[in-house]
């Protein structure tokens, strides 16, 4: 398309809020799934997620436009994993000051004071990918037409 102009930050931080949200959901429900036989695949969220992970994909986002061509795809993500680790425990950390922390992985081996994990260190660094591969790169390329414009 031409003639269109980029959306702004804020637009796309919504893009990834809601992206990030729903994988969420599905992950639970997925996991609830192979757990427990649980057909109904009700996923679990907080809110709080809508803020996590909209802030977070806007960082790998910014990180990917910096790294891209420095740095190769595998080193990228490894990198982008560990944002998302400080991230989650910065945030989970600052949620647990006010009793607000949605999650609690301290029942998980490679825990760190509940808030991280070890054992999603393989979907997080594929989740990085995929958001750097498809979500950013296609939330880029959206632009808003004016009405009367041709796309």
């Amino acid at each position: 398309m031409t003639g269109g102009r980029a959306h702004c930050g804020l637009h796309r931080w919504y893009i990834y809020a809601i992206h990030g949200l729903l994988c969420e959901v599905m992950f639970t429900a997925t996991c609830d799934l192979v757990t427990s036989n649980c057909w109904k695949l009700r996923g679990v969220s907080s809110i709080w997620a809508i803020f996590i992970y909209g802030t977070a994909i806007f960082v790998i986002e910014k990180m990917s436009l910096y790294l891209e061509g420095k740095c190769h795809l595998l080193w990228r993500c490894l990198l982008y994993t560990l944002w998302t680790y400080t991230w989650e425990f910065s945030t989970g950390f600052l949620l647990r000051m006010f009793s607000s922390c949605p999650w609690d992985y301290s029942h998980f081996s490679g825990n760190l004071k509940g808030l991280i994990t070890l054992e999603y260190a393989v979907p997080w660094y594929f989740g990085c990918m995929i958001a750097e591969q498809v979500v950013i790169k296609n939330t880029l390329r959206l632009q808003i037409i004016q009405d009367g414009q041709k796309n």
